[in-house]
């Protein structure tokens, strides 16, 4: 009895000093065949690996944990082998200063993600070596989501971290594994990594930094003001574009936050709107309708 209560506390104690608050969905509906058991447990390996691993040695409060959220959407299952394939929608949230509003700081798609699983399996955490690719691709997730997590709380934070996910990308490619290749395209893992480190496109860190603890956080107490230092970094994303155009950094950062920013200037005057629907246009000349609404949007 003493011993169960002794190892609780410690599980208590182990998740109490953890980073993130992840929520799991794993979507087999695609999968016909074979028993969905694999699936339900797939899910719950999965949760209990990035809510019980200790990413960083820095100190977090339960009520300072990283919201995420991971949805695998499996398209084929081999139950002779354990290869599982599919695509992981990963989304994390940031709180704004003083106020009960969550903004999105990560909404993108993997779409190459495949791992062999089987039931029972233990998803087992290393620094030094690379376990398997379904702990690869986790690891290199959760150290993405709390780089740029650091990244908009304190001007390059999120360095550390960022070091953590090019040791998980170095190891991966060393395996051949697939999403792992460097000018493989320009959306795998290795291209998201490059496009917060490397110097062409790395300045998409200050915007992180500047939109949100700048920005945002200075909203609660200024609006005009908050509101003025977005508009100012949202000319960094013109930068980026014109020397990578293709960086998944923007996508990234359209996906999170083009609807955000719609909101955050239907209160601004037409000067304002006109000039930030022409830096975005600039960008994401494809996304007119979207862009539209912060012109339409009154005072």
């Amino acid at each position: 009895m003493l011993a169960t209560l002794l190892c609780a506390l410690c599980v208590h104690a182990d998740d109490e000093a953890t980073e993130l608050n992840c929520e799991v969905e794993v979507n087999s509906d695609k999968i016909t065949s074979g028993s969905k058991d694999i699936f339900n447990e797939l899910k719950q390996s999965i949760t209990d690996y990035m809510n019980t691993t200790k990413w960083t040695n820095a100190t977090f409060g339960t009520n300072e944990k990283i919201y995420c959220k991971l949805m695998l959407t499996l398209s084929s299952w081999d139950n002779s082998t354990g290869l599982m394939k599919g695509d992981l929608q990963i989304q994390s949230q940031r709180p704004v200063f003083n106020s009960s509003y969550t903004t999105a700081l990560i909404n993108f798609k993997d779409t190459k993600v495949d791992f062999t699983y089987e039931i029972g399996q233990q998803l087992v955490y290393s620094e030094m070596e690379m376990m398997d690719n379904l702990t690869a691709i986790l690891n290199f997730w959760a150290y993405m989501i709390i780089a740029m997590d650091f990244d908009s709380f304190e001007l390059n934070g999120g360095d550390p971290y960022y070091e953590e996910a090019a040791k998980v990308v170095r190891l991966a490619q060393s395996a051949g594994e697939s999403g792992w290749k460097a000018f493989e395209d320009n959306t795998n893992r290795s291209a998201v990594l490059s496009a917060f480190t490397d110097k062409q496109t790395s300045p998409i860190r200050q915007v992180l930094y500047d939109y949100h603890r700048m920005g945002l956080d200075q909203m609660v107490v200024t609006v005009d003001k908050g509101r003025s230092a977005i508009t100012h970094t949202l000319e960094n994303l013109g930068k980026i574009y014109e020397v990578a155009p293709m960086s998944v950094c923007l996508t990234m950062f359209k996906d999170a936050k083009l609807d955000e920013l719609v909101n955050i200037y239907s209160k601004a005057n037409m000067t304002e709107k006109e000039s930030v629907y022409e830096m975005l246009y600039q960008v994401y000349p494809s996304e007119t309708n979207r862009l539209d609404q912060i012109k339409k949007s009154e005072n």
